[in-house]
């Protein structure tokens, strides 16, 4: 180490001191404390002043947003430093481009001094050591780089291992508490997961399970897991018709591990990009499933129905499932009032609603009901082919009398008044928050009658099965009505009609054309 200063009252020294994960593996040469002893030993013989030590320990080279160097930077800018002095080149940054820009560029324009010790760089006198600084530059990056791609490689190992490497599981599971890499159900919210597939299944849509789950006031998953929140807003903290969609996709709840589904654009960027389906990494068997695959199989069905139709206004048995025989595009929806003033839902091609005078494609304008009509209609008449009520009746009893047996009925009863209490208890809430002034009065009104229709229609319930309990009715009796509401209603359930319908078509002359999932069907049909 041959550098000289010969006028060192003229500087202000900023020590700086960078360590990061890679680097304790190289031994205890590149610790801080090897690193402060000596820098301080370098500037006590040569008598300078130092102004601060500045200290990123756990710091990557090719980040230079380290809280300690931009603190050094800031006190450049104000003209308190006007010489850093680094160990090696390696400790300001492994980030070629940068490291090039701070030692020719900015260094130079601030008047600053920069030393480096082990590579006997020094901006401030003419050596050979700084004309190969760029190069050395170059093979810190490349070692980065290296680094980078064996981390890589090691994660990759692990997620095709089926091992969990994230930071936080996804809603509803956590981490195992003694063994690594391994997520368990979390009991305390598995509940909230299954009823969101539940409501999935009765038909609902993200967005009406967003809005519910809104209403009733549940944490959502960044709040329950105590996530921050950098820039919060007017939505922060309330469920999203994304977020539900996501989840009721997410094959982690059927005990598959799902990991890769974005990455980073590079070892020098933070930025991810996500990924294809196909690059995914799903190891299935990993954990134990909160939703049984048949559960999750439909409700992923009944999710990319939906995917065909922008409508958001108007639900309808059909929504995603109909479109134009001429054209193939999905059908839209409209409102319209009848000379009663009523509002009716007709069907309309989108393509001619979108291009009329181009003469694309026609009108096909019909009303909904009646083409749901037509192929509930149709449903019947081919499931009735492999539906006889005689069959069904010895299911339905074995049914009743094993409910009666596990005395359903006061289960039911149970679960009914729970959702009342909890209703109420939302209303009460509601209630508060609009005498605090937190709830504006439409919004109050709003809530507080959809919450007291939903309690009106639970209290109904909860009547009939009172009166059920007090009058019970025969197992064979019983059997012949569920029986019979099955064969009046089965046909109108939008589960049943994803499960067995591939798609609809509605042809110029008002003709419906239905596509079933399986060719048996089709050939009754």
């Amino acid at each position: 180490m041959y550098l000289e200063i010969s006028n060192p009252m003229d500087y202000h020294v900023a020590l700086y001191i960078r360590l990061s994960k890679e680097d304790e593996n190289e031994g205890p040469s590149e610790s801080v404390t090897n690193q402060k002893s000596l820098l301080n030993e370098f500037v006590q013989q040569h008598r300078l002043s130092v102004y601060d030590t500045y200290v990123d320990d756990g710091w990557s080279g090719t980040n230079f947003d380290r809280p300690a160097f931009q603190r050094m930077i800031a006190d450049i800018e104000a003209k308190k430093v006007n010489m850093v002095i680094t160990k090696d080149l390696s400790r300001l940054g492994r980030d070629y481009i940068m490291t090039g820009h701070y030692m020719e560029r900015y260094f130079p324009e601030k008047r600053v001094r920069y030393i480096s010790l082990l590579d006997g760089i020094d901006t401030g006198v003419e050596s050979s050591a700084n004309d190969i600084t760029p190069f050395r530059a170059i093979m810190n990056d490349m070692y980065a780089k290296d680094i980078s791609k064996k981390i890589k490689s090691v994660k990759r190992d692990k997620q095709r291992k089926g091992q969990f490497i994230g930071g936080k599981p996804v809603y509803g599971y956590k981490m195992h508490p003694t063994e690594k890499n391994k997520i368990v159900i979390d009991e305390e919210v598995a509940p909230m997961v299954r009823r969101i597939f539940g409501m999935a299944l009765d038909g609902m849509s993200c967005r009406q399970i967003a809005s519910q789950l809104n209403t009733e006031g549940v944490p959502t998953p960044a709040t329950y897991a105590g996530l921050p929140v950098p820039n919060p807003g007017p939505y922060t903290g309330l469920w999203s018709s994304e977020r539900i969609s996501d989840m009721l996709q997410n094959e982690t709840y059927v005990g598959n591990m799902v990991q890769g589904r974005s990455v980073k654009i590079s070892y020098k960027s933070k930025k991810c990009l996500h990924q294809e389906r196909k690059n995914w990494v799903v190891v299935e068997g990993t954990h134990e499933p909160l939703i049984d695959a048949e559960t999750f199989r439909k409700v992923r069905m009944l999710v990319n129905s939906r995917k065909h139709t922008r409508s958001r206004t108007y639900d309808f048995l059909l929504k995603g499932m109909i479109f134009c025989h001429e054209c193939g595009y999905p059908l839209a929806v409209l409102n319209r009032k009848n000379a009663a003033g009523e509002d009716v839902l007709y069907f309309v091609c989108r393509t001619y609603q979108r291009f009329t005078k181009a003469g694309v494609c026609t009108c096909h304008s019909i009303k909904e009901k009646t083409v749901t009509d037509a192929v509930i209609a149709k449903v019947r008449e081919v499931c009735e082919a492999y539906l006889h009520p005689a069959e069904l009746l010895p299911i339905a009893q074995r049914a009743v009398e094993q409910a009666q047996k596990e005395n359903a009925l006061e289960t039911e009863l149970q679960a009914v008044q729970s959702k009342i209490d909890s209703l109420t208890a939302n209303l009460d809430k509601v209630y508060m928050d609009r005498l605090s002034g937190l709830l504006p009065e439409t919004d109050f009104e709003r809530i507080y009658s959809k919450v007291k229709v939903e309690r009106s229609l639970l209290d109904e319930k909860k009547q009939e099965l009172e009166l059920r309990k007090k009058s019970p009715v025969h197992a064979e009796d019983r059997a012949k009505e569920l029986v019979q509401r099955f064969m009046d209603s089965a046909f109108a359930s939008r589960e049943l009609l994803v499960s067995l319908i591939d798609r609809i078509e509605l042809t110029e002359e008002k003709q419906v054309i239905i596509k079933f999932r399986f060719a048996e069907l089709d050939e009754v049909g």
